[in-house]
C-alpha cells in the first residue's frame, strides 16, 4: 500500500467482511479495517464516521436485534505484539482512541513467537497507554509451546485444531493451571470492581460472581471507557482470533446505545439525532468507493431506515435520484448478493454514481452524515503522464480520485496546459501521485509543490481606461471608470462587482461584459500571478461608440483598467495559515516548540494531557514541507500532528518581496 511507503498505515489493505458465528444465535458479526488515523485524504474522518466506535447489530430469524457488529481496525482495536510491547505507534494510536472516545478491546498477539511475554505487555499498557486494564484470558504455555487459551469469564480452556485454527475445541481448565486462573480472575474482578459499582457491591460483600454477572459488568465498564479487556493470542494460526471477534460481540456497544447525527439541510445544517432503527427514513453514508469488476464499487453504513435491491434512493449531496440495481453484503473480495439492509449495517452496491462522503435517503428528509461545505485546496502540484499511451489511464484515475475525495481538485493552467492536482497538503498530494504509479501503472512526472497563495489590495484606487483600436471596418471602443477597494477578510464574496453608472453612458447589455473582464483580469494579480481576492469594483461611469462599441470592446476595457489600477491600490500577498494541532510527550516540548517559532509560527494554546503536551500553533503552509517527517524524527516516532486550513493572512515584507522575485525570475526563463 503506498501509504505505508509514507510511513501513514499499517501493513493492510481496507476491507470489509461479514461472517456469522454460530455461537451467537445466528448474530452477524460485520467487520471493516480501515484507513490509518493519520491519513491526510479525509478517509480516516469518513471511515471513522461509518463505524462509530464500534457499533452494530445482530441479526436473528425474523427479527431485528441492534448489538455489536464491529469494524475493526488497529485505531479501534489495538493490537501489541507480545515480544516488541507498546511501541511509538501504540501510543499514537491510543491518542487517537481517546481523542475519538472509542470503546475499545486490547489484543495482545504473537504469543508463539520467541520471547512472548504477555503480562510485560499488559504492565507496559498500564504504566505507558495508562490503561485501565486486565486480562480476560491466560494462554495455556507460550512460544512453541502455546496451545491455547483459558476464558477467565467463561472458565472455559479453548484449543485450536486445523491448519489454520478453524476448529476451536472447548474442554475443561487443566488442573495445573487452577492457581493461576484463579488468580487472574480475582485480578480481573477487582480492575472491573474499581470502575463498576454493581460488580463492586457484589465483591465487597464476598458473594459468589457468575459468568454472567461478571460478563455485564465488563461491557458496562468497557462502553462506560473505564475499562479495556485485554485478549490474547497468534492471529498467523488463528489462535485465539475467534474468541476476540466474540469478545467483540460481547463487550462493545451497538448502535441504540450511541448517539449518531445528521446535519437538516432544510435548517442550515441543525443537528438531528437519528434513533438508529429501521422503522425510520432512510439515512446511509458513502463512506468509501473501490474500482470492482462490475464497475463503482460504494460501501454504505446504513444509519437509519432500511434499503432495498431495486428502491429509489435520492443522493442529498448532488439531487439526484437513483435506482438500487444491486446490493452485495462483503465478505474480503468475496461478494453475497442480498435483498435488503437494516440500520447499523454495512454493505455495498453497484451501479451508484457519487462521491465519497455523499449521503442517500429515501427522499422523505434531506439529512447529510457530513458537513456539504469543503475548503479550498491550499496546495497544488503540476503532474503529466511521462508516455501519451498513458493518458486514458491518467484521466481516469484522477476522475476516480476526485470522487473519492472532495477536496482533491483537478484543474488545467491555460499558460502551459498541464494538469494541476491541488490538495490540502504535501502528504496529501504526495498519496495520489504514488496513487497513480502503483495503481494506474502509469508513470508520472511532477513539479514543484506550489503553495496557493493570493493577492488583495489594502486601499482605495481609481481607473479611468479607453480601450481605442482602428484598423479599418469597424473598430473597438469601450471607456471605464470608476474605483476598487478592499473588502473586510472572510466576506463570502471574494470578488464584488457593483454598477453605480447613473444613465445611459454605457448601454445595459455591455455591463455582463465588463463584469467579466474585471473577475477574468483578476484570476491573476501582477505580483505573483495569483488570484485577487477580497476587492471590491465599483463602475460609476463610461463611455460607448454607436458603432465601434461590443461586449469585446468593453471587457478588454475592463481588463486593461483593472492592471492600471492595481498597482495603485497597495497589493499585498496572502499565504494560507494552517491551524496546527500538536501532541508531543512533554520530554520534547521544548525541542518541538522551537522548530515552531523557526517555522515562524505562533503558539496560541498549550495543554497538558497526562504525561503529553497539546501545543496548538498558527503556522504559514509555506514553512510545513517536510514537517512529518521532522517530528517523527524529534519526538522519536512519538509526536504526531493534525492540521487544517484557518485563513488567508498578508505576508511580511521580506517574505513579499523573495515571492515577487522568484515570480519574475520565472517569468523571464
Amino acid at each position: 500500500m503506498v501509504e505505508r511507503v509514507h510511513g501513514t498505515t499499517p501493513k493492510h489493505r481496507n476491507f470489509c467482511s461479514h461472517r456469522l458465528w454460530q455461537d451467537h444465535s445466528n448474530g452477524a458479526d460485520s467487520l471493516l479495517y480501515g484507513p490509518d488515523s493519520r491519513d491526510p485524504r479525509g478517509s480516516w474522518q469518513r471511515w471513522r464516521r461509518s463505524k462509530d466506535g464500534f457499533h452494530g447489530f445482530r441479526e436473528r430469524e425474523r427479527d431485528y436485534y441492534p448489538i455489536c457488529c464491529h469494524v475493526l481496525h488497529l485505531e479501534g482495536l489495538p493490537v501489541l505484539c507480545s515480544v516488541g510491547g507498546v511501541q511509538s505507534q501504540s501510543i499514537t494510536v491510543d491518542r487517537q482512541m481517546r481523542r475519538y472516545e472509542v470503546p475499545r478491546l486490547a489484543f495482545i498477539n504473537k504469543l508463539d513467537r520467541m520471547g512472548a511475554d504477555p503480562w510485560k505487555v499488559l504492565n507496559q499498557a498500564r504504566s505507558k497507554l495508562r490503561h485501565h486494564s486486565a486480562a480476560v484470558q491466560v494462554p495455556i504455555g507460550l512460544e512453541e509451546n502455546f496451545q491455547g487459551l483459558i476464558d477467565l469469564v467463561q472458565l472455559k480452556a479453548y484449543y485450536f485444531h486445523g491448519s489454520s485454527g478453524e476448529k476451536v475445541v472447548a474442554e475443561e481448565i487443566p488442573a495445573d493451571m487452577d492457581a493461576i486462573v484463579a488468580e487472574e480472575r480475582r485480578e480481573l474482578i477487582e480492575m472491573v470492581s474499581e470502575v463498576d459499582d454493581k460488580l463492586a457491591e457484589a465483591f465487597l460483600n464476598d458473594e459468589p460472581i457468575s459468568s454472567v454477572d461478571l460478563e455485564e459488568a465488563v461491557r458496562r465498564a468497557t462502553i462506560a471507557r473505564k475499562f479495556v479487556p485485554v485478549f490474547m493470542g497468534s492471529a498467523f494460526k488463528n489462535k485465539g482470533v475467534q474468541p476476540l471477534l466474540d469478545g467483540v460481540l460481547s463487550y462493545l456497544p451497538c448502535p441504540i446505545e450511541v448517539s449518531n447525527y445528521a446535519l437538516d439541510q432544510t435548517k442550515n445544517e441543525v443537528k438531528v439525532m437519528l434513533p438508529g432503527t429501521p422503522d425510520g427514513p432512510l439515512v446511509a453514508l458513502a463512506f468509501k468507493l473501490e474500482e470492482g469488476r462490475f464497475g463503482q464499487l460504494t460501501y454504505l453504513r446504513v444509519y437509519e431506515g432500511v434499503i432495498r435491491k431495486g428502491d429509489f434512493i435520492v443522493n442529498i449531496n448532488t439531487g439526484k435520484k437513483i435506482k438500487v440495481p444491486r446490493l452485495v453484503r462483503m465478505h474480503s473480495d468475496e461478494m453475497e448478493d442480498i435483498q435488503e439492509a437494516h440500520a447499523g449495517q454495512i454493505v455495498a452496491v453497484f451501479g451508484v454514481d457519487c462521491a465519497s462522503g455523499d449521503t442517500f435517503t429515501n427522499g422523505s428528509v434531506k439529512y447529510t452524515m457530513t458537513s456539504m461545505s469543503v475548503p479550498e485546496p491550499v496546495m497544488s502540484l503540476a503532474v503529466q503522464p511521462v508516455s501519451k499511451d498513458s493518458g486514458g489511464q491518467f484521466s481516469k484515475a484522477l476522475n476516480r480520485f476526485q470522487r473519492e475525495d472532495p477536496t482533491f481538485h483537478v484543474g488545467l493552467d491555460a499558460e502551459s496546459g498541464q494538469t494541476i492536482i491541488s490538495g490540502m497538503g504535501e502528504l496529501h498530494l504526495d498519496i495520489y501521485v504514488e496513487r497513480i504509479r502503483r495503481e494506474y501503472k502509469v508513470d508520472a512526472t511532477v513539479g514543484k509543490p506550489r503553495v496557493n497563495f493570493r493577492e488583495t489590495i489594502t486601499q482605495r484606487a481609481e481607473f479611468d481606461y479607453l480601450h481605442k483600436k482602428q484598423s479599418g471596418g469597424q473598430g473597438q471602443y469601450g471607456r471605464v471608470c470608476g474605483y476598487v477597494e478592499p473588502i473586510p477578510p472572510g466576506s463570502p464574496i471574494k470578488i464584488e462587482f457593483e454598477n453605480m453608472i447613473v444613465g445611459q453612458a454605457v448601454p445595459s447589455n455591455f455591463i455582463p461584459a465588463i463584469e467579466k473582464g474585471f473577475k477574468e483580469a483578476a484570476n491573476s494579480g501582477s505580483l505573483i500571478g495569483h488570484p485577487v481576492e477580497n476587492i471590491r469594483i465599483v463602475l460609476t461611469d463610461g463611455a460607448s461608440h454607436a458603432v465601434d462599441s461590443s461586449e469585446l470592446a468593453f471587457k478588454l476595457a475592463a481588463i486593461y483598467a483593472f492592471r492600471q489600477c492595481y498597482s495603485a491600490a497597495r497589493p499585498v500577498i496572502l499565504e494560507p495559515i494552517m491551524l496546527v494541532e500538536l501532541k508531543v510527550p512533554t520530554e520534547f516540548q521544548g525541542t518541538v516548540a522551537g522548530d515552531i517559532n523557526k517555522r515562524k509560527g505562533v503558539i496560541v494554546g498549550n495543554d497538558q494531557d497526562g504525561d503529553d503536551s497539546i501545543i496548538t500553533v498558527n503556522v504559514p503552509l509555506n514553512n510545513m514541507f517536510g514537517y512529518s517527517t521532522m517530528l517523527r524524527s524529534m519526538t522519536q516516532g512519538k509526536g504526531e500532528f493534525t492540521m487544517e486550513y484557518k485563513e488567508h493572512s498578508p505576508v511580511s515584507q521580506d517574505v513579499q518581496m523573495q515571492l515577487v522575485s522568484t515570480h519574475k525570475a520565472d517569468k523571464a526563463e
